[in-house]
């Protein structure tokens, strides 16, 4: 007997048709706006809204009787194919309106906005209806915390357990033992709730700053989600300092462990800055702040709080894999744009929204690196590595030590690909690992000023699924690929 025949295929179909419900109601809420500002002219969100959640109608009901269990599985199946699927009908929008009505450059764009890349193909951002604006802001802040976690949440209204979807869409959070709830349902709620609450928070203050409500959910959208998909052409650059500085702050808090902002809500802050991975993002972030800020006013004639503003900005932007933009750092001086695309390979926080390595996965390869020197005189001496206080298991270690190797290799892989393509050797390192990182802007020609449109098509299309390895961080993806994951 084959292990296809092992697999609970209904379970998958049927929760294919739960998240492409969701993604339907998702779409629904875009249509006031989009009535709003066009009038009866603008029904692509509605059409799509009703053949989205319609096929997902159909999938629950031709499946509600399946057995209802989920092994680990159908939850790498289910996440891996959920993303595509969800991308897939999220083109829906582009290409009923002909805003984007190249399949390729839809799926693209899509893509980009669910797994919270931010890289676009789109050459005038501001001539694009707001409804699809507001769609495209959206798919950030979905996938932000994920939609299979926001699944996860509702999911025992349905009778279905949802441990495995979590493990598999939010592989990061393996990394540190910390828990909002005993139950993974619980969970699921606790963070969605503390990311809508960040969210309305944002919103407000943006507000308070001038800028109007359309723009103001779509950045708040953008930001809570570490996106970078803005409603202006020149991203955050048009902007007063108030409201650069304030959504600086809230990347810094969409790339911190939202675990931390469950205990700084409930008071913990002594607990929050005991955290070694916030110590260390928050200490090594603002450092190179000061680094970029001091070269900048000594070697060009930028004023203080402009260098300090705008190395605050772009920093924070590329360790939280954001990608906003208020000013060209490959134009700084001194090639300051190098220290930029180093941080592009370090991330925020487990457990954020934000893409990349990570900090703690860092923070934990490079103890572990230190340590095989005592290894090496006390052979026999069993030290373990610590975190937070306590021991870290070793397969634990062993999986971030793979998870490092496999990084470098697909980056290097993906460069050579893309140079293989006819990209320029800077334009090919910018695309890989702005598209692995989950960063959105890159080098070369997708640096921050520029797009990704001129890209080959066979290029985009390795920049999705780069997109998607960043998101689903690595092995949720690369599973399916291994021939011992479909053996009995």
């Amino acid at each position: 007997m084959s292990v296809l025949s092992k697999i609970n295929g209904k379970i998958i179909l049927q929760f294919l048709g739960i998240l492409l419900i969701i993604e339907g109601l998702f779409m629904f809420t875009g249509i006031p706006i989009s009535l709003y500002y066009c009038g009866n002219k603008c029904f692509s969100l509605l059409y799509s809204g009703l053949i989205t959640s319609g096929t997902g109608g159909i999938l629950y009901l031709l499946t509600r009787k399946a057995e209802r269990n989920i092994g680990k599985r159908e939850g790498y199946i289910i996440v891996t194919v959920a993303w595509l699927v969800i991308s897939l009908f999220g083109t829906l929008p582009y290409l009923i309106s002909n805003t984007i009505p190249n399949f390729t450059n839809a799926f693209f764009e899509t893509i980009s906005g669910f797994t919270t890349t931010g890289a676009s193909i789109l050459v005038d951002v501001e001539s694009v209806p707001k409804g699809l604006l507001f769609w495209r802001s959206l798919t950030h802040w979905i996938g932000g915390m994920g939609i299979i976690v926001l699944s996860v949440a509702i999911l025992p209204i349905l009778g279905i357990g949802g441990m495995q979807l979590f493990v598999a869409e939010m592989p990061g959070t393996g990394i540190t033992p910390d828990k909002l709830h005993p139950r993974i349902t619980q969970t699921a709620k606790r963070l969605w709730l503390i990311y809508v609450i960040l969210t309305v928070i944002e919103i407000i203050l943006l507000l308070l700053g001038g800028m109007n409500l359309f723009d103001s959910l779509c950045h708040s959208f953008a930001t809570m989600a570490t996106g970078g998909f803005s409603t202006q052409n020149t991203s955050i650059a048009g902007y007063s300092p108030y409201i650069q500085y304030i959504i600086a702050l809230f990347m810094i808090m969409a790339g911190t462990n939202f675990t931390l902002h469950y205990l700084g809500l409930h008071g913990k802050i002594r607990e929050v800055w005991k955290n070694e991975e916030y110590r260390y993002y928050i200490l090594f972030t603002f450092g190179f702040v000061v680094l970029i800020t001091i070269f900048m006013i000594l070697f060009s004639d930028i004023a203080a709080e402009k260098a300090f503003r705008d190395s605050l900005f772009q920093v924070v932007s590329i360790v939280t894999t954001t990608g906003f933009v208020t000013s060209d750092y490959l134009l700084w001086p001194g090639n300051l744009w190098i220290f930029i695309f180093l941080l592009m390979f370090i991330g925020g926080s487990a457990g954020s929204t934000a893409g990349g390595i990570k900090i703690a996965r860092q923070i934990l390869l490079l103890k572990n690196s230190a340590l095989e020197f005592k290894r090496m005189i006390h052979p026999k001496a069993v030290i373990p590595v610590r975190f937070n206080g306590r021991a870290v298991p070793r397969d634990i270690i062993h999986m971030i030590m793979a998870f490092f190797l496999f990084y470098i290799l697909i980056f290097f892989a993906g460069t050579f690909i893309m140079s293989l393509l006819g990209l320029d050797f800077d334009t090919a390192i910018g695309v890989t690992i702005a598209s692995l990182g989950t960063i959105g802007p890159g080098i070369g020609s997708v640096g921050p000023i520029d797009n990704y449109s001129a890209l080959p098509n066979v290029a985009k299309w390795l920049s999705a699924f780069l997109m998607l390895l960043g998101r689903l961080e690595l092995f949720t993806v690369i599973i399916l690929f291994s021939p011992s994951f479909w053996k009995k």
